[in-house]
């Protein structure tokens, strides 16, 4: 079986970063496996740009910036701007040999100047065995990338919340429009990362007829495992009796994953003053403007990390991880962490739930506040059973998102639709 992946890059994003991870874990169970994509950076022979020229940067860029250019006449503001793709130009990867000579064509997260939705009908209209995998509701919204509060994705999009001037015929209704025209009459395979989005997914009217299903990301547990707390903490000179709060994300300034409830959490706990231990704060990604004053705690600010066993380093030498989102899937970020043995501390958010469970593997907060959080990761810290919970963590992550058994469902689902098409 020959399996080709289809991902806008090869790096730079969750869904890079578990498209990558599932391209290993199908590599292991002796599938051939490839992913091609629009920007690579990795040297992973398995993975190629759709084309191979030294103007591909330049013209990927320009589409890339394309996209985001047509979009500013319609944003509402600068803080919707990367929320809502229109996928209005894209390259047509149809005819390209890898998809050519596949099985099944696998198709991932493909905005940002990729593919087009009409280069994506390209695609769909080649004799191929098409299966999807959703890392947010794009596909099967007009446009946007989570719809937060909206649910005209149910119906038919318009009035949308992120343009400028929303009206009955506005950007999402006619990009929800397209989609419409381009899913008529196919049957869609489509996967889930988690059952909230796959939950999510069969609510909207463009995917009645789709066959919708859960599969979670993969994780390597050689990678990704509990290490030494004191030796990591000693080489990234962080006191090592103190209890670490762990937060990161890839742009900690993105609205979606909450630093600033995160931030009014740690000015209650100051105030409040009933954490008995000395606490640090650590924190990951990329954080331009961030003031380290702005928090009542010392602060170890880690900047972006590149390195995969320094990130699991990272999470395993933390008590706790706190990822306060507003708006995920299925974050790569509190499956890294569970992985190394770090409990997490989460709002009731997305596909969160199903890998944090509530004082079995950290925190579930129920309610969207800085103070609700604040009481959450007090809870955490005084809790008798954070040992337990960090056993708890690794098992799970163990036993629901190892390699083998992600790959294995993927294999199954490929199968399927192999023999459904030859039927």
């Amino acid at each position: 079986m020959k399996v080709v992946l289809i991902n806008t890059s090869d790096s730079g994003g969750g869904a890079a970063i578990a498209c990558k991870r599932l391209m290993e874990a199908l590599t292991l169970e002796g599938i051939d496996v490839r992913m091609l994509v629009m920007t690579k950076k990795s040297q992973i022979v398995q993975i190629q740009a759709f084309k191979k020229s030294k103007y591909n940067k330049y013209a990927s860029l320009f589409r890339f910036m394309y996209e985001r250019l047509s979009f500013v006449f319609h944003e509402k503001d600068k803080s919707v701007r990367f929320a809502f793709s229109p996928a209005n130009i894209g390259v047509d990867i149809s005819n390209h040999p890898w998809i050519k000579e596949a099985d099944i064509v696998h198709i991932h997260w493909i905005n940002g100047g990729f593919l087009s939705l009409k280069s994506l009908n390209k695609l769909l209209e080649k004799k191929k065995n098409h299966v999807f995998t959703f890392h947010d509701m794009w596909l099967f919204t007009g446009g946007c990338h989570y719809a937060g509060d909206c649910i005209n994705y149910e119906t038919q999009c318009h009035h949308c919340p992120f343009l400028k001037r929303p009206s009955e015929n506005d950007l999402s209704s006619k990009v929800w429009n397209k989609k419409a025209s381009l899913f008529k009459e196919k049957k869609l395979n489509i996967v889930c990362c988690s059952e909230w989005l796959a939950k999510t997914a069969r609510k909207s009217s463009l995917l009645q007829d789709a066959n919708i299903q859960n599969i979670p990301n993969p994780i390597s547990l050689i990678e990704f495992k509990p290490k030494d707390k004191t030796e990591i903490r000693e080489k990234l000179q962080i006191p090592t009796k103190d209890f670490v709060l762990l937060f990161g994300a890839a742009n900690i300034n993105d609205k979606r994953k909450g630093f600033v409830y995160l931030l009014d959490a740690l000015k209650i706990l100051k105030e409040k003053n009933q954490i008995k231990t000395k606490l640090t704060i650590a924190v990951f990604g990329k954080a331009k403007d961030f003031d380290p004053n702005q928090i009542p705690f010392p602060v170890i600010n880690l900047g972006q990390i590149s390195s995969l066993e320094k990130m699991a380093e990272v999470y395993a030498m933390a008590d706790l991880f706190i990822l306060p989102s507003l708006e995920d899937n299925l974050p790569n970020t509190v499956m890294e962490s569970l992985a190394c043995g770090t409990p997490v501390v989460a709002f009731n958010i997305g596909g969160i739930p199903e890998m944090v469970e509530h004082e079995k593997t950290g925190i579930i907060v129920d309610k969207v506040s800085a103070e609700t959080l604040a009481n959450g990761i007090l809870k955490a810290i005084q809790s008798p059973n954070i040992s337990q919970w960090s056993s708890n963590a690794r098992r799970k992550v163990e036993e629901e998102y190892n390699q083998q058994a992600v790959a294995q469902k993927y294999i199954k689902v490929y199968n399927n639709i192999i023999e459904t098409h030859e039927a």
